[in-house]
């Protein structure tokens, strides 16, 4: 890096389609960021997105975190180094983005964070649903009360097969920590839990539909929290339809909303009148996914140069907790109390 270059200087460990679409496209087109390097156990994948997108370095992934070059490591592996990679790069003194889920478990999303709070690091798992123009006004809504209060929330994602000649490690349950719950589960989830303002869980059900291997292509969940609000969420990875589905709605004593598309009702006179406010649409035609992706690393860079505070990823305990819970039940075809 030249002298009086940008402070951020990343590095990103993992070059499958999530770095290729999102996180390596976005970072080298920042003129506040350097992307300095990459790392993949496939070296040659590696390189090959590195010569397409000028990245200077390709590394493996243990000098890529000890690398004085840079300072932030995203991490976009498979779900069983998480956390492991997690803390090596917060010990090594560079600030963390991983995907989530943050760790296969609720004890290794603590460790994760435990040692983010005793080095001073900044910490940041990728829940891009959260910055969706959508999403943060339905929770502003649920927020100020004005749906009144909440009784249920309900999610669901479920999106068709994809074709594969090979099985990737999605389907190996010691690498993903599960099927379509993992997956498609853990964000859908945290999409519920955020609009609601993650209360503490009581209890969940839930019932996954085996593939005839390791991991199950589909889940149905039920919870309830400990003020009594019904949680149910569906997700399946093998919807056979013409698109992807992926719905919440939130229903309350005075109101309910639901995305996508935001619309949002209200009791008024006795009839519900619609409220939903204009949302703006992405520029240059972006589509959705994108744009959340890009308004959320934009929020991380503003944190790591100090224009905002860092959010605590307490939740994400909190959230492995509920999605080990329903496996358990799933297991034991019982209801679990959390």
């Amino acid at each position: 890096m030249s002298e009086g270059g940008p402070e951020i200087r990343v590095g990103i460990v993992g070059t499958g389609a999530i770095s290729q679409v999102v996180h390596v496209p976005i970072f080298s087109e920042r003129e506040d960021v350097d992307l300095v390097a990459v790392s993949d156990v496939d070296r040659h994948k590696a390189e090959a997105l590195s010569r397409r997108f000028d990245v200077p370095l390709v590394l493996d992934a243990d000098a890529l975190i000890a690398s004085d070059e840079l300072n932030t490591v995203v991490i976009c592996t498979p779900n069983d180094v998480h956390e492991e990679m997690a803390i090596a790069a917060l010990e090594a003194g560079k600030d963390v983005f991983v995907e989530r889920p943050l760790a296969t478990t609720s004890a290794g999303a603590a460790r994760v964070i435990e040692v983010a709070e005793r080095t001073g690091r900044v910490l940041v798992v990728g829940m891009p649903h959260r910055f969706r123009p959508g999403v943060v006004a339905l929770q502003s809504f649920i927020a100020g009360g004005e749906l009144g209060d909440v009784y249920a929330v309900r999610g669901s994602w479920m999106t068709r097969p994809v074709p594969t000649s090979r099985p990737s490690w999605r389907q190996d349950r010691d690498i993903a920590g599960g099927g379509a719950l993992m997956d498609l589960g853990v964000p859908a989830l945290d999409l519920c839990l955020w609009l609601i303002g993650f209360p503490s869980m009581k209890r969940v059900a839930c019932v996954m539909s085996p593939s005839g291997g390791e991991v199950e292509d589909a889940a149905t969940l039920m919870a309830e929290t400990v003020d009594g609000v019904a949680l149910t969420l569906e997700v399946s990875n093998k919807l056979f339809a013409g698109e992807d589905r992926y719905f919440a709605r939130v229903m309350g004593t005075e109101g309910s909303g639901s995305l996508p598309p935001l619309e949002v009702f209200k009791l008024a006179g006795g009839r519900p009148l619609e409220v939903t406010p204009r949302q703006p649409r992405p520029s240059g035609g972006e589509n959705p996914y994108m744009n959340a992706y890009r308004r959320q690393l934009d929020d991380f860079v503003q944190v790591l140069t100090g224009q905002r505070e860092a959010e605590s990823q307490a939740q994400q305990v909190a959230l492995m907790a509920l999605v080990e819970a329903a496996y358990l039940a799933a297991a034991t075809g019982r209801e679990v109390e959390l």
